[in-house]
């Protein structure tokens, strides 16, 4: 007798995987932990073979594990884009996303990849800017999502992230800190200058550019400290060091989706969603 894998616990099963824990994939697939556990313990009598072993207090899939999970991407793939073909919900034109540097640097390969598996027949198109000039884009209907920063009680957040200062230690023992800036508007800029008016350290701005590769490339060199959230960079000041700047707002990481978005602008918004809430700071060399 043929044996069925049921789509709805292989794809909670990726979940598990691509999440790296049972409550964190609880997020992507709406069920409770103790669903999915459920859902786990019913795929594994299915196959009659562990999928899971625990090292410590983490998930590592076994071999029969490892080669499912390959077989079950394909399988979702497939049934996503059957539904998609039989219901008629192709999109007519492209799909338009405004991210800000920041995320265009971090996420945007990922997205990509994942959204065009989905909808092979679909088009991006990636507009990167500042957080103001992406949500009038959106609301003249020139975006359908856009990801962005915001103030860290905004209701559209999908996770916030501190600000921290970022830069050379060594810097801190000048008289007066050299700073590094992006040109208005800037959410950053106002912190870090505002924050330093406030606390009377005496500053200079060093370099101010429309770019954020160049002031990537001036903290990370040592021109001057700035002030950003952890994706930006690895330059991160040591704790001693930070602790004689002022503190910092915290920020949230923003997503905007325009009014009754077509099934497909749905799908990429909530690829947006995951790869925010699966972000990885980078780790400090």
């Amino acid at each position: 007798m043929a044996v069925n894998l049921p789509t709805e616990l292989l794809r909670s099963f990726a979940a598990i995987v691509d999440s790296g824990s049972m409550l964190r994939a609880t997020e992507r697939v709406f069920v409770t932990q103790s669903a999915l556990s459920l859902q786990m313990k019913r795929l594994e009598e299915t196959v009659q073979t562990p999928l899971f072993h625990r090292d410590g207090r983490r998930l590592v899939l076994t071999p029969t594990g490892e080669t499912l999970l390959a077989y079950a991407r394909d399988i979702l793939s497939m049934n996503d884009q059957a539904v998609a073909a039989v219901t008629g919900d192709a999109l007519a034109g492209p799909a338009r996303v405004g991210l800000v540097q920041d995320f265009a640097e971090t996420l945007l390969s990922g997205v990509l990849s994942q959204f065009a598996q989905l909808n092979p027949d679909a088009q991006l198109q990636v507009r990167v800017g500042g957080s103001q000039e992406l949500i009038d884009l959106l609301n003249s209907d020139r975006l359908d999502v856009v990801l962005c920063m915001g103030a860290s009680d905004d209701l559209a957040a999908i996770r916030t992230a501190p600000t921290i200062w970022l830069g050379d230690d060594a810097l801190l023992a000048q008289e007066v800190l050299p700073i590094a800036v992006l040109e208005r508007p800037c959410r950053f800029r106002d912190a870090a200058l505002s924050a330093l008016d406030k606390s009377g350290r005496p500053y200079r701005v060093v370099l101010e550019t429309p770019s954020l590769s160049v002031l990537r490339a001036a903290v990370n060199s040592g021109l001057g400290v700035t002030c950003r959230t952890e994706i930006f960079s690895t330059r991160r000041l040591g704790e001693a060091e930070a602790a004689t700047l002022p503190d910092l707002p915290g920020v949230a990481y923003v997503r905007h989706v325009r009014a009754k978005p077509h099934p497909t602008i749905d799908r990429l918004a909530e690829l947006i969603r995951t790869a925010v809430l699966d972000l990885q700071t980078p780790v400090s060399a």
